[in-house]
């Protein structure tokens, strides 16, 4: 199977050469590296928890140019309201890996699925959205791969609270807020477009953790952050 829908290529370049530049472009790192890092460990927040999320998620509109179809973020499914924090994260999981570079949407657009239920209080708010940069192809990517008119799906194998976090939850006790948690999600993701005018398909093992909080924190789960890609907590 070709990996052409990786690459970040024009395609007059030769299939050898759009394999190697994808394979490169795929392999994207994430600045965070410990859980202190997070953010998370910082007990309640001090504003009330129940205010909506920071208004600078990214609204940005796709021009003309980009945009063969008329849509909006808002036709992409929202996160469920739910407590369950393995279902909140295959659903994270789901939003953030699922995309249409024929949409008419942007990547910002897509990121706004997990951002408008981000952090309420605020404070992992801007961590997030550094995450969700490095999920998502940037803009100058995004245009090529719609040269191949490639969509992604993700199919999740597992999603489980890791030994890891339940050793860190328990040293951390009173200094996380209740209702912290970490899911981590293995699964694939497939990426589906055209090939000198076959249609191609390949695709790529992945693994990652999101870290939310659910009741008591706040009345429902919501994102807090995302871990390194393919580097999830076990």
């Amino acid at each position: 199977m070709k990996l052409t829908l990786w690459a970040r290529t024009r395609p007059s370049q030769t299939p050898r050469r759009l394999t190697i530049a994808m394979v490169a472009t795929a392999i994207v790192v994430i600045i965070v590296t410990g859980i202190g890092v997070y953010g998370l460990i910082t007990g309640p927040p001090s504003e009330d928890p129940t205010r909506h999320p920071a208004t600078n998620v990214a609204t940005s509109k796709p021009t003309p140019s980009t945009a063969p179809t008329a849509a909006s973020w808002q036709d992409i499914p929202t996160l469920p309201a739910t407590n369950d924090p393995v279902r909140y994260a295959r659903a994270v999981a789901t939003a953030v890996f699922t995309w249409d570079t024929m949409s008419g949407l942007s990547p910002d657009e897509y990121r706004n699925v997990a951002l408008i239920d981000a952090d309420p209080s605020g404070t992992e708010t801007a961590g997030l959205i550094a995450d969700l940069t490095h999920y998502l192809p940037d803009i100058d990517t995004w245009q090529h791969l719609r040269d191949y008119h490639t969509r992604q799906t993700f199919t999740i194998h597992a999603a489980f609270v890791p030994d890891a976090w339940e050793h860190i939850a328990r040293d951390a006790a009173g200094q996380i807020r209740d209702g912290t948690v970490a899911v981590t999600i293995e699964g694939t993701r497939h990426r589906h477009g055209i090939w000198h005018d076959r249609a191609e398909e390949s695709a790529h093992d992945t693994a990652f953790t999101v870290f939310l909080a659910c009741r008591p924190a706040f009345p429902r789960c919501h994102t807090l952050r995302l871990s390194e890609l393919d580097n999830p907590l076990t």
